[in-house]
């Protein structure tokens, strides 16, 4: 079995395509298969991938069809992958440097879910970095702590647990980590590495509602309404997490705590 699927899905946008391929194809890591989910563009986008499949040495699986969607597009490359760890890395989205995919499995790795750091780019300008951490708590996976662009998935977590939900529109990806991380007992490593660099201007940063309310269907589906008021106000207090971890967030919490009461 080889180590990796890497699998881009792709309409229409030939010139983020082409920028994902360049970063995948100059990779030290080779132990690595390439799958492309084209949705039928009418671009230049199949002509690139023919010229990628003429110079690629990995092995190279790719479709051009209609699909109904992003996480249809996403299930067909799943079903066709045979890596033991698969990569979501769409048109536009670019692994970080050359050397990426061999830092992360440059040591034997057994975890279900191995994930790292998201460059997040707009107008072609880093705007941050979505940083992840060792012990993540289930706020964070609410939070979407975990970015698929920088995740490494089991794939036999999908024919365990199911496939991404083609229902939603916008937050399925987050919903699977939130399913299978959230409610069953599988294994998790942090590599504090930038992976990739994803731009910020896709369909669930513009529309906002949409994702508020896909997210809240998740919610209806696992948390009974007894604990979602919980879960509400934790998510409204989370912050006070952050200050009982910090020496200095607790000091300054009670020097302020002490002055409130002189005050009063």
């Amino acid at each position: 079995m080889i180590k990796l699927s890497i699998i881009t899905i792709n309409y229409n946008n030939a010139s983020g395509l082409k920028k994902t391929l360049e970063s995948i194809a100059c990779q030290r890591f080779s132990d690595y298969e390439q799958i492309i989910i084209d949705g039928g563009s009418t671009d230049e986008s199949v002509k690139i991938i023919q010229n990628y499949s003429q110079t690629t040495k990995q092995q190279l699986i790719w479709v051009s069809e209609l699909d109904n969607g992003v996480y249809n597009a996403q299930n067909k490359g799943i079903q066709r992958a045979s890596g033991e760890y698969c990569l979501f890395l769409n048109s536009e989205d670019y692994l970080i440097n050359e050397q990426v995919l061999d830092l992360v499995f440059e040591k034997e790795i057994t975890e279900d879910i191995i994930y790292g750091n998201l460059v997040v780019i707009s107008k072609n300008t880093k705007i941050g970095t979505c940083k992840g951490k060792n012990h993540i708590t289930f706020l964070d996976i609410y939070s979407s702590l975990i970015k698929h662009q920088a995740s490494f998935i089991k794939r036999d977590l999908f024919i365990k647990y199911g496939f991404y939900d083609e229902n939603l529109k916008i937050v399925a990806d987050w919903a699977f980590f939130f399913k299978v991380i959230g409610f069953h007992n599988i294994s998790l490593k942090y590599v504090d590495i930038d992976i990739a660099c994803f731009d910020n201007n896709g369909i669930s940063n513009n529309n906002p509602e949409l994702c508020k309310k896909e997210r809240q269907l998740i919610l209806d589906q696992y948390l009974p309404a007894i604990m979602q008021e919980d879960f509400i106000l934790l998510q409204k207090y989370k912050g006070v997490r952050l200050i009982d971890q910090s020496r200095w967030g607790k000091f300054l919490f009670r020097v302020l705590a002490k002055i409130l009461k002189i005050l009063h």
